[in-house]
């Protein structure tokens, strides 16, 4: 998973072409994650967020695709969207961009055409996310990648720095294993026990009794939760 690029939310119930978009957009340099019904696409996009862009679906389980829109919108959440949908007559077009959509690609599509719009997205003016991301003395630079802690620059591996990624843009939230194995191996044939590894690993990075910043809190049947340290 390229952890430098910007944030995009796939939001797809198909799984072959939540994968085959999911890999075409990874190697166009960016960061994709995967919601696969209503209910977690609303999960996602909770306030706070920070993801740069979002894909989405609009014939998918739970509340549908302009349900999810509509939700942003209300809430005066500017994030590009970008509609994909087998409903292609122009009444349906012009209710999407009505709603608050920022471009709308019928299916089926070249991928070439997908990346090329979203680029187009992610480069208007007011769109770019903060440089970096902070919870107490943890500061990731969303650019690079790069992340330190009170001052002192941590060596993390691309999946580690990609899983901090994740629990940084919700912290203080629990993330599910789920969602963190479809952020960093998603187009890999890996089980979720890949993630409890990742996370012991960048525990052990994270944690520091001697200088308390932030730790992995471990909710059992819900995920994980970045939180800042108790200070003893």
């Amino acid at each position: 998973m390229n952890t430098l690029g910007p944030r995009v939310l796939l939001v797809e119930d198909t799984p072959e072409l939540a994968l085959w978009v999911g890999a075409a957009l990874r190697q166009a340099g960016m960061a994709v994650a995967f919601a696969a019904d209503g209910w977690a696409a609303q999960t996602e996009l909770a306030p706070g967020h920070r993801f740069d862009a979002v894909v989405l679906d609009l014939q998918i389980p739970g509340p549908d695709g302009l349900s999810v829109l509509q939700g942003l919108r209300e809430r005066g959440d500017a994030v590009p969207v970008l509609i994909l949908t087998a409903r292609a007559s122009v009444p349906d077009r012009v209710l999407g961009l009505n709603m608050g959509a920022d471009d709308y690609l019928p299916k089926p599509f070249e991928l070439s055409e997908l990346e090329a719009r979203l680029a187009a997205l992610l480069r208007r003016p007011g769109r770019m996310k903060p440089d970096s991301a902070r919870l107490g003395p943890l500061v990731m630079d969303m650019r690079s990648g790069e992340v330190s802690c009170h001052g002192q620059v941590l060596a993390l591996t691309p999946r580690e720095t990609a899983a901090l990624r994740v629990l940084l843009a919700a912290a203080q939230k629990t993330v599910s294993k789920d969602t963190l194995h479809a952020a960093v191996f998603a187009d890999e044939h890996t089980g979720l026990d890949a993630v409890e590894v990742l996370i012991h690993r960048l525990r052990k990075k994270l944690e520091n009794p001697a200088q308390p910043g932030v730790v992995i809190a471990t909710f059992r049947g819900l995920g994980y939760m970045l939180t800042l340290a108790k200070s003893t």
